[in-house]
């Protein structure tokens, strides 16, 4: 397990689906967007299967330097399309916890006007702290 630790407020409600934040101590590992192509660069039908494809480029990258989705701290999701993201909340929800299970690091979501790959639906950085005692 990573040396991560929730920063939860004392008195603030409880945030579902994301941490307010997270400390740890360790090597940084930097993921550059991720967007929901394989290693083949094709894109899956839809937001959800695109979300899900992201997030397994994100935990290979996190893997490659030693770590496991309990080791993300940090994501930024950029999405093109807000609505499609929300309408796609329980699906997405399922995908994510089949993907990184029941971790959540903080996370911001954000819309933006375009991604460069015209097809991608949304595009995922993440920051990641693989503990000195893994």
């Amino acid at each position: 397990m990573g040396d991560l630790t929730v920063l939860q407020p004392a008195g603030w409600p409880a945030p579902r689906g994301y941490s307010n934040g997270i400390a740890g101590t360790g090597r940084v590992v930097t993921v550059g967007g991720m967007i929901g192509w394989d290693e083949n660069g094709r894109y899956p039908e839809g937001f959800v299967a695109q979300a899900a494809q992201a997030l397994r480029n994100i935990l290979a990258v996190v893997r490659e330097a030693g770590g496991g989705p309990e080791h993300i701290a940090r994501m930024t999701w950029y999405v093109v399309d807000i609505e499609e993201y929300r309408s796609a909340l329980p699906a997405l929800g399922a995908a994510y916890r089949e993907t990184l299970g029941r971790w959540y690091p903080a996370m911001t979501l954000v819309q933006v006007s375009a991604l460069v790959e015209r097809q991608a639906r949304l595009e995922i950085e993440a920051t990641a702290i693989i503990g000195v005692s893994d």
